[in-house]
């Protein structure tokens, strides 16, 4: 009998009064069971107190959720972050070495936002840190003063590149997606394909060339809402697939 995959999904640090806890966001979660029909199971954000061979032994997918923290620029050779800047040390040092575990075994991997950048990094790249003060680029950030269904609507076109993994999966030349990040691509790193660009050119989503599986990674969030969404639940339904193949094989 065929099983549900099971979808590891990355978590982050929080200080909830005295105690740090390690949290995932609920729509994340939701998307994985409606849009990629797997069982979802928070990864802990534990470095190297997880073992990672038998954590993707155990695992069909791994989704890299968005977050309000950055990754330490140190990572990718960049300047200091400003004083004030949101970062997750705990985070960093899980999921930059488990995304090349992962990709390297064959798992099947879908990077959201942080989770984005955090292939772009594991695999050599380097981020701008602040994409609106940035000369060439647009402001990519949302309006934060403003509800969530304003924050997460649709801000502007990208341009889905042909022959890719987008493309394969049905999306057309152009799609209209939300924008919620102040930091982006600046270095793609070596063997990942542009497969989405925003209309200032920066890189929207990237796969992992000659990856054994699906390795996809999107700036924006198509957790958000995935089920009313056509574009956005493609891309998670295209993810549970190789998730599934997976949970079949093992």
């Amino acid at each position: 009998m065929s099983r549900l995959p099971l979808i590891g999904v990355s978590a982050c640090i929080r200080q909830i009064g005295p105690q740090p806890y390690h949290t995932a966001g609920d729509k994340y979660l939701k998307a994985v069971v409606h849009g990629a029909n797997g069982l979802p199971l928070i990864i802990p954000a534990l470095g190297e107190q997880i073992d990672q061979g038998t954590l993707l032994a155990s695992l069909d997918g791994l989704l890299f959720t968005g977050s309000p923290s950055n990754i330490e620029p140190h990572h990718y050779s960049g300047s200091a972050s400003d004083a004030g800047t949101l970062h997750d040390i705990a985070r960093d040092a899980t999921t930059l070495p488990l995304i090349r575990a992962a990709i390297a075994a064959g798992v099947p991997v879908l990077g959201i936002c942080r989770g984005f950048q955090e292939i772009n990094v594991a695999m050599g790249g380097s981020l701008h840190q602040k994409v609106h003060e940035t000369p060439g680029f647009m402001d990519h950030r949302e309006p934060a003063d403003q509800p969530l269904e304003v924050q997460y609507a649709q801000r502007h076109a990208v341009h889905v590149q042909p022959g890719g993994v987008l493309a394969g999966i049905g999306l057309p030349e152009e799609i209209k997606v939300n924008s919620i990040h102040g930091q982006g691509v600046e270095r793609l790193a070596p063997g990942l394909r542009v497969e989405a660009l925003a209309p200032d050119g920066l890189v929207e989503a990237f796969s992992v060339e000659g990856a054994k599986t699906f390795a996809l990674g999107v700036q924006w969030h198509p957790e958000w809402q995935v089920r009313s969404n056509p574009n956005y639940l493609a891309i998670f339904q295209a993810f549970g697939k190789a998730c599934s193949k997976r949970a079949g094989q093992r």
